[in-house]
């Protein structure tokens, strides 16, 4: 069967050199992210070995850092065009099983929206990855707008993934960890942390109004809903329309019509199962979050989905090839 996985990252060293270090805030230096710098910037030897070894057709790439979203308005958006340039180079030839998602320079949203722009029409990239808060500012904030304008006359969605947190929010929910431990890392990341923060974005998305704004807006999330298909009914109570908010629609149905999640990096039944009954499954989309996860834990878990053969071939690869536009014979 086709298996199409979306949330697979990279991360190209003679980039991630030109960020300064102390924009890092001291996370993403454990020992586990050391060890892993080979496997991020490699794309067309292990990596495409474990993918024939596992039977995944094609990788959506995505920049695993918040890269541009560091730099300053000026800085950025060169920055940004140069990695897109040099992952697009990287895939020529293997177009058959590459693709991507744009890196955008976010501090400069209009130039991150033409950004967007030159890359799906320059190298038909699948949409863009953004990483988290962009200058302590969640993306309900209106000076995004332009990028939420661009992604839905492109039609290309945009994938929130976490980010690095706040200075703010390091220093009073995991300040006074033992950092050599890794221990703060973890649960300021993707022990804890990262989770409940997107979960806190695409509500905030929601409460501002702004998929009621942008009705053709395609958003996607990770690590099987960040949180939310556990929280969907006592959400759908708080954010029900007319409760101060924004939005017209309730949360279940806006969910179900602009907001796709993926299983990155969970391979256990439970919380598929709770995807389902809550997002359903046309809104799911395998994932496995390599390098961070082996793509062995992603195929076992997939295998191992008690679903009919058509639902198990939406989330392996239907519904994102029809998100995406993938265009392949079936």
């Amino acid at each position: 069967m086709r298996i199409v996985t979306l949330e697979e990252h990279i991360s190209l060293p003679e980039m991630t050199d030109l960020i300064p270090k102390d924009a890092l805030g001291g996370f993403g230096q454990s020992e586990r992210m050391q060890q892993l710098k080979p496997k991020l910037a490699d794309i067309t030897g292990e990596r495409l070995k474990s993918m024939d070894d596992n039977g995944i057709s094609i990788q959506v790439l995505s920049v695993d850092s918040s890269g541009a979203n560091l730099l300053n308005p000026q800085e950025g958006p060169a920055f940004a065009m140069q990695y897109n340039d040099l992952i697009a180079q990287r895939i020529t030839g293997f177009e058959d099983r590459f693709t991507a998602f744009a890196h955008l320079p976010m501090t400069a949203p209009m130039a991150a929206a033409d950004e967007l722009e030159r890359t799906v029409k320059e190298y038909h990239f699948r949409g863009a990855m953004i990483r988290g808060l962009t200058q302590d500012k969640f993306l309900d904030q209106p000076e995004f707008v332009p990028i939420f304008e661009r992604a839905e006359k492109l039609n290309v969605p945009i994938y929130i993934h976490p980010g690095l947190p706040p200075k703010g929010i390091a220093d009073i929910y995991y300040n006074g960890l033992p950092t050599h431990s890794g221990m703060a890392e973890a649960l300021a990341c993707y022990g804890w942390g990262w989770h409940s923060e997107t979960a806190l974005h695409v509500l905030r998305l929601l409460y501002a109004g702004i998929f009621d704004k942008y009705p053709k807006l395609k958003l996607i999330i990770g690590h099987m809903g960040e949180m939310l298909p556990m929280m969907m009914a006592r959400s759908e109570r708080a954010f029900k329309p007319g409760n101060g908010g924004a939005n017209q629609r309730t949360l279940s149905d806006t969910f179900h019509q602009q907001v796709h999640i993926t299983t990155s990096g969970f391979f256990t039944q439970p919380p598929l199962k709770i995807a389902l009954d809550t997002f359903g499954v046309d809104n799911i989309m395998f994932s496995v979050d390599y390098p961070f996860s082996t793509n062995e834990m992603g195929i076992e878990f997939l295998n191992a989905i008690d679903l009919p053969q058509e639902q198990i071939a939406k989330i392996a690869h239907g519904n994102a090839d029809k998100l995406l536009n993938l265009n392949v014979v079936q």
